[in-house]
């Protein structure tokens, strides 16, 4: 367990993030379709190459989430991914849920599956070189929801995903996202939230998961999409962290907040707007699209523009980086870059 407490502490405690990059075929295919890309196994590969071979990409990612095809492709160079990402000092990562069916029982709520053969599963990707996982959960707000059969259903499979990781020596990321769709207030957000990571923590302590070998990839407190409120950098990250003191232990390894849904600048600017708030645990980042969109939009399949979409992911980056360390303006957002 020794090892697997230090790699979760690689991920979250080194002043870097996570890249996001595990989105399923079918969402893939759509993010390509939308940016005028045509989607086949060929240009998914092609787009992931480039993101993980973004000069000096370990200056601010410690590890990359990648999709099972992903993880089992080669690159160019005829090295798989995992390969190329442990050679440049970052650790690979595989999301291994199944994702999300219709809860019986719960009209208009989710349930993430895949915990059969989880087991095996966790030992193969283990011996191709995945050093953590990610499981992710969803809940949405409206009118009796989240429920507490949706929230009983799901942190119990996070807590067996979590246990089984553990058991094949991997770090599981444990990612209950309380979605930003709807018209509901951010006080609403932070009562959603707060019932999620209650419900959570109590199963996995009840289950006695380690937590300091755990990294936790919730949503940040926040208005719905659709809402009329609008929340300053401060007041999330105020809001935020009020919520999750009073529910996260202070010894879980780290929170990895995710972007869901911001734009690329509002969940940095947030990001940075966290870090001036005092927590028990470091607070990152495991920004998929907040991180990857711009590349996408400026490499559009061209081989020839490889080095656009790269020069795109590592602004991205290098803007969270500074946020990370306190030194963000928003003001001079384009002219980061990692080196």
């Amino acid at each position: 367990m020794r090892d697997v407490t230090a790699t979760a502490g690689r991920l979250v405690r080194c002043g870097k993030g996570i890249l996001a990059a595990d989105e399923s075929v079918s969402t893939m295919n759509a993010r390509l379709a939308r940016a005028g890309v045509v989607p086949i196994p060929e240009i998914r590969r092609a787009y992931r190459e480039m993101l993980v071979t973004t000069p000096y990409l370990a200056e601010g990612v410690s590890g990359v989430i990648l999709c099972d095809e992903t993880f089992r492709q080669e690159a160019a160079s005829g090295r798989t991914f995992p390969e190329i990402l442990a050679s440049r000092g970052i650790l690979p990562g595989i999301k291994v849920d199944a994702g999300t069916r219709r809860l019986a029982g719960a009209p208009g709520e989710r349930v993430t599956e895949g915990l059969d053969g989880l087991r095996d599963r966790l030992a193969e990707y283990a011996y191709l070189g995945a050093r953590f996982a990610k499981w992710r959960a969803v809940f949405s707000i409206s009118d009796g929801s989240p429920s507490w059969l949706a929230l009983h259903a799901n942190t119990h499979a996070l807590t067996r995903y979590a246990l089984l990781c553990h058991e094949a020596g991997l770090v599981p990321v444990v990612e209950p996202e309380v979605l930003m769709d709807g018209t509901h207030s951010m006080e609403r957000c932070a009562a959603a939230t707060a019932a999620v990571l209650l419900s959570l923590f109590a199963e996995l302590q009840d289950y006695g998961v380690a937590l300091d070998a755990v990294v936790l990839k919730p949503n940040m407190v926040l208005p719905g999409a659709a809402a009329r409120e609008t929340a300053a950098p401060r007041e999330v990250a105020a809001a935020t962290v009020e919520v999750f003191s009073g529910m996260v232990p202070a010894h879980v390894a780290g929170i990895a907040f995710l972007s869901g849904g911001q734009s690329p600048a509002a969940a940095t600017a947030n990001l940075a707007a966290l870090q001036h708030v005092m927590a028990p645990w470091p607070m990152t980042f495991s920004f998929g699209r907040a991180l990857a969109d711009p590349a996408l939009v400026a490499w559009r399949g061209d081989p020839r523009r490889v080095r656009a979409g790269q020069r795109a992911l590592a602004n991205r980056v290098a803007c969270n980086l500074a946020a990370l360390r306190g030194g963000y303006r928003p003001a001079d957002a384009g002219n980061y870059a990692l080196a």
